[in-house]
């Protein structure tokens, strides 16, 4: 493993611009990016990405976009993508991929706080989400279309793709001057979160902060020359911009963009990648398609498999544990996989993968085991926007089952009185971008961030996040969702007194709403209902009417993962008294999942 020392030696003086030259001149024929699997997948060889990057360079700059600005990008997974952020990265810009679940309110806000003069959409769908929003840009000077036919006619300040492309003749002089005017600690991406209180921060990362978490990982588990990975997480996720954009140009990998979720599993078999992050709820789905193998086995065959799964989580927990393998067990462990477990890896393409990670989200121990059981272990790594992904990484040597690893090279993680985990290091950002277009600090005086949730670090240096202090929601997907935000759209409803967001590590977001024991009564009289009751105007039809549309009035407003999918309604009143809310009356998110465990778990069976 690399030591601080040499990690830094390693980064020093490389920039993103600089590694893309780099590439091209001493990989110019490899494969750098692939556009789905099959015979009719798209494919750029280095020379081929820096000439497109080149190109959309020049013609960017000739819209105006100059260092330091902002320009924004909402486009699906594909080639396009990848080359407009990097030739905004070379013209000296800032880009920032958007989710394309983002509502229109949502867009405006990112909008107009990045300050962004160029936009880059991709088509139809992203032109009518957007246009709304657009004459409330003051900085706006064009808005580049990939799929011309989607543009207004009527709007000067769109302008295809292709002609931004093709603007002006190559100046390859020119081009090499803009890649040696980028410094390592010049800001290179922007990425937007979902914030704790459903206002989303700026974070600003650096070519530095991106290339020592790239290398960082690489040197952890290193994985073969030129490795090929998979990308299929939203660009506008850090975890797929440090895996799919600068750590295939750290080592020179070649990225198949897989464009729909539901392609995943044929790419991964198709490219069989020698690396792969999943989010939680992708490693159980994996884990269910196994398991799904395993029981049609015949039975002579199901033996061999429980036996060689036997020993491979016997070794497993040994490791996890810190303890050494007993005598002739590794010899065996690695013949069993060998002639029977690797074919079940190469059912859903992880055969060659030598680099399994999980984060975003806890993973079921049992899934966990249940992979390693079958050879492929899955290591957790814990982290956030602010420390470039990663900051914590567990690895084949040194991991922990319940633990999401110890802080890497030259990163320190400690707890403070509070129990909040702090982090320092070279991962850590920037800072959050101001609406001025001012970076403001992330961290106290001494360089620690204050990461927001809550941990322990042990005696053996792994670290365990036991929660977190402002309550974010984690999808089980791995998305971040705000609760106070979705709970003050449904309590606008004079039904509502109380509501409450449900679906941390679970599939989906539900609701718990509360009738209001004033207003609900006077609701129901105005409406012409004549029990008016709490428990009765539970079970109303014209009330549970009403509530349904609340509902998808603040389901309009909220982006696809912070929708509420299922809901259930409760008479109260809840108070202190009854458990469910603190003496300042807010919300006891504990005691209310104790306490209505049942209705809570009726919306997810």
């Amino acid at each position: 493993m690399a030591t601080p020392e040499q990690l830094h030696e390693s980064v020093e003086g490389l920039t993103i611009p600089g590694l893309l030259r780099r590439n091209a001149r001493r990989f110019a024929a490899r494969p750098a990016l692939t556009t789905g699997p099959g015979p009719d997948a798209g494919t750029l060889s280095w020379a081929q990405l820096r000439a497109e990057v080149a190109a959309l360079t020049r013609g960017l700059t000739v819209l105006g976009l100059r260092r330091g600005d902002r320009m924004l990008i909402a486009m699906t997974r594909r080639a396009e993508h990848w080359v407009a952020d990097l030739a905004a990265v070379h013209a000296g810009a800032l880009p920032c991929s958007t989710y394309d679940t983002l509502s229109t309110e949502q867009i405006g806000a990112v909008a107009r706080h990045s300050g962004a003069t160029v936009l880059v959409l991709e088509g139809e769908e992203q032109v009518r989400r957007w246009r709304p929003v657009l004459d409330d840009l003051p900085n706006l000077r064009a808005v580049v279309v990939l799929d011309w036919d989607a543009a207004p006619a009527d709007d000067p300040r769109f302008v295809s793709y292709a002609a931004v492309r093709g603007a002006t003749p190559p100046d390859d002089a020119a081009f090499e001057e803009l890649t040696d005017a980028v410094t390592p600690d010049q800001p290179l991406t922007l990425v937007y979160t979902s914030g704790t209180t459903g206002d989303p921060k700026g974070v600003v990362l650096s070519h530095r902060n991106v290339i020592y978490e790239s290398l960082m990982q690489d040197r952890l588990v290193p994985v073969p020359e030129h490795p090929r990975s998979v990308a299929y997480l939203p660009l506008a996720h850090i975890a797929e911009r440090v895996l799919g954009i600068y750590m295939p140009l750290c080592n020179a990998g070649h990225v198949t963009i897989c464009p729909e979720p539901d392609q995943l599993l044929p790419t991964l078999r198709a490219v069989r990648p020698h690396g792969f992050f999943g989010v939680p709820r992708v490693w159980e789905k994996l884990a269910a398609g196994l398991r799904a193998r395993l029981a049609a086995l015949p039975p002579d065959q199901a033996e061999a498999v429980t036996q060689a799964r036997k020993t491979a989580l016997e070794v497993h927990r040994l490791r996890s544990e810190g303890k050494d393998l007993p005598a002739g067990l590794a010899e065996p462990l690695e013949q069993l996989d060998a002639q029977v477990m690797r074919t079940f890896r190469a059912a859903v393409g992880l055969d060659e993968c030598h680099r399994a990670f999980s984060g975003a989200a806890p993973v079921p121990a049992a899934v966990l085991e249940f992979l390693a059981s079958v050879g492929l272990p899955v290591y957790e790594v814990w982290g956030l926007s602010e420390t470039t992904g990663a900051a914590t990484v567990s690895t084949p040597g040194a991991y922990a089952l319940g633990s999401v690893g110890r802080p890497g090279p030259g990163i320190e993680v400690r707890v403070a009185d509070d129990g909040e985990l702090l982090v320092r290091g070279p991962v850590v950002f920037a800072g959050y971008l101001r609406a001025d277009g001012g970076i403001e600090p992330g961290t106290d005086a001494d360089g620690w961030l204050a990461t927001g949730d809550v941990g322990t670090v042990d005696s053996r240096g792994f670290v365990t996040v036991t929660d977190r202090k402002k309550e974010i929601i984690i999808t089980d997907g791995g998305k971040n969702i705000a609760p106070t935000r979705v709970e003050s759209l449904l309590r606008a409803h004079p039904l509502i007194a109380h509501a409450v967001a449900i679906g941390d590590r679970r599939r989906y977001l539900t609701a718990l709403l509360v009738l209001d024991e004033e207003t609900a009564p006077l609701w129901a009289r105005d409406h012409g209902i004549e029990e008016t009751g709490l428990q009765a105007l539970t079970r109303h039809p014209e009330v549970l009417a009403a509530l349904d549309r609340a509902v998808a009035e603040a389901n309009a407003v909220l982006s696809r993962a912070e929708q509420v999918k299922k809901h259930r309604v409760l008479a109260g009143p809840w108070t202190a008294e009854t458990g469910e809310l603190t003496p300042k009356l807010s919300l006891r998110r504990r005691a209310i999942d104790e306490l209505h465990a049942a209705a809570i778990e009726s919306m997810y069976t």
